[in-house]
């Protein structure tokens, strides 16, 4: 069973998704909070697997809590629920330790996977999260290019297609791809095949050497 808490300041929010989670045959809510604090201080007592986090808080707010979580539970991933997409909360709640960034006008099953991804040691994100993530991290990788610009190779995909390609350089397969894109196996299927005709490639492995030649991906981004 993974052991999840739930902290939000809503009543009907922490109802909805205790309700939501205890349908889950794998899924086990051990404990529901109303602020930071009172998560912080169970999971220092308790194991806990999984920590759905609001982020505006009174009190403690979410990023401060995850941060003390972390610190207090290593082993206990953190999966912010919020609704707010802006860069500045997203980035952060990542750099305190979050796992996941999702939204809550997301689908139910979408969350219920992002429990299960982070339950893995998993990353998981909203589509327009992770969207606004990808853009930030293909134009940081341009930066770092002597004189800018989008590798030539690279010029003629979509930024979707970047994002599958992102996904395929990190190692990971069709099924785990389409769970982190909220795509269908068959959508990511016909991306990959699309980048490799564009691309002139013969195969996959041709295209993790090409995410790490042009910096899309670095080492330490290999699940």
């Amino acid at each position: 069973m993974i052991r999840v808490i739930i902290v939000d300041d809503h009543d009907l929010v922490r109802s909805g998704l205790g309700a939501l989670l205890a349908a889950e045959p794998d899924l086990d809510v051990v404990g529901v909070f109303a602020d930071g604090r009172g998560a912080v201080d169970f999971v220092a007592e308790h194991p806990v697997d999984v920590v759905l986090m609001d982020l505006a808080m009174p009190g403690l707010d979410g990023v401060a809590a995850t941060r003390l979580v972390r610190e207090a539970s290593p082993a206990t991933a953190v999966v912010v629920l919020t609704t707010m997409p802006d860069d500045e909360h997203v980035e952060r709640a990542l750099r305190a330790g979050a796992i996941g960034y999702h939204l809550k006008s997301g689908s139910t099953g979408a969350l219920v996977a992002a429990v299960r991804e982070a339950h893995r040691g998993r990353r998981s994100y909203s589509p327009e999260v992770l969207d606004r993530l990808t853009e930030r991290f293909v134009a940081a990788a341009e930066q770092q290019r002597p004189g800018g610009g989008v590798p030539p190779e690279l010029a003629s995909l979509t930024p979707r297609e970047l994002e599958v390609l992102v996904e395929v350089g990190r190692g990971r397969t069709n099924p785990e791809i389409a769970a982190a894109l909220h795509l269908s196996p068959t959508s990511v299927k016909t991306y990959v095949t699309r980048i490799l005709a564009k691309l002139g490639i013969a195969n996959r492995v041709q295209l993790v050497v090409l995410a790490f030649r042009t910096g899309l991906v670095s080492s330490d981004a290999v699940d």
